[in-house]
């Protein structure tokens, strides 16, 4: 199947307009987050209690909220699934105190508590959760962790296969597919867990992948096209490129969309993170980071024929000549 016959869009035209919009979408998330005292953790790593109630009768939120209102910390309720499933979930803060059995127990048994004494129609507990503080301290630093490894692991390969300029590059664009990514998060309200931390995983992979097909395209081609600019080449590549980085890109995102659509609330945030990922790292490999490559040679370019220029011996001595008529 072939989508494009010959491809020849002027995709380096459009990088300082595509790194403006890139720009704008992250400073917006980070103001979000800022304005709301940090990233959103989920109890994977924040700790505490969840617990999901499916009612016989449909219930509203503002029931369900004023049932729990009288819980210490700030309980969150939210809708699990869809309207006619009547089912909630129910999130209450761990304490900072010592893990022990009793005291995980007490916060999922207090949420009962209160739901039965609301009045509300009859319920049943369909799941619960409980992290303790510690727990959701390690996973939370392990996370970080994997994330660094990963992306160092990254940088190296790219260097030592390519060239330094290049591994920036794709390291730049996985750095922004990240950040767009949080930034999508927060604007849908979606927490911080080990499943959005497993996909954040997976997109760096994906748009790793997808950025070194591109650069192996360039180093081809940086061969036979000596005589064209460097701008040009990277732009030929991309255009060569782009069949199958829309092929790749469209039917895996199809593929995670059926997950989105089908896969349940507890796939959700998985799927809604590798959605937004896959459009970023695809639109990333093609204006990101190209255009930093680009941008980050042409400078190494320029500072190196400034270097061989002052270190001719006619300049140095056509310096010397200078400085004597001077005096």
């Amino acid at each position: 199947m072939q989508i494009f016959r010959s491809p020849n869009f002027n995709f380096i035209r459009w990088r300082w307009h595509a790194l403006a919009l890139s720009i704008l979408v992250i400073a917006a998330g980070a103001a979000m987050i800022g304005s709301r005292g940090g990233l959103p953790l989920g109890i994977d790593f924040s700790g505490g209690t969840i617990v999901v109630v499916k009612f016989d009768q449909a219930v509203g939120e503002d029931q369900v909220r004023r049932a729990v209102s009288g819980l210490a910390g700030e309980v969150g309720v939210q809708q699990f699934g869809a309207p006619e499933d009547r089912e909630w979930l129910i999130r209450l803060p761990q304490t900072q105190v010592a893990e022990q059995g009793a005291s995980l127990e007490e916060g999922a048994q207090r949420i009962t508590e209160a739901l039965q004494k609301a009045g509300l129609p009859s319920f049943e507990v369909i799941n619960r959760e409980i992290v303790g503080p510690v727990i959701g301290a390690d996973l939370q630093q392990r996370g970080i962790y994997a994330t660094l490894a990963s992306l160092a692991a990254i940088t190296v390969y790219i260097a030592v296969r390519f060239r330094f300029t290049f591994a920036v590059g794709a390291i730049a664009a996985t750095f922004h597919d990240i950040f767009v990514t949080l930034a999508f998060l927060i604007f849908f309200g979606y927490e911080l867990s080990l499943n959005v931390v497993a996909a954040i995983l997976t997109i760096t992979g994906y748009s790793v992948n997808d950025t070194i097909v591109v650069f192996d395209r360039v180093r081809e081609n940086l061969r036979s096209m000596r005589r064209e600019t460097l701008d040009q080449v990277v732009n030929t590549s991309v255009n060569q490129t782009l069949a199958r980085t829309v092929i790749t890109a469209g039917t895996t995102f199809l593929a995670v969309l059926a997950l989105y659509l089908f896969g349940g609330e507890v796939l959700r945030g998985f799927a809604f993170t590798m959605l937004v990922g896959i459009v970023s790292g695809t639109y990333s490999t093609v204006f990101i980071a190209s255009a930093i490559a680009i941008l980050l040679s042409q400078r190494r370019r320029a500072a190196t024929a400034a270097a061989e220029v002052a270190s001719r011996p006619d300049a140095r001595a056509g310096r010397k000549a200078r400085g004597a008529k001077a005096s």
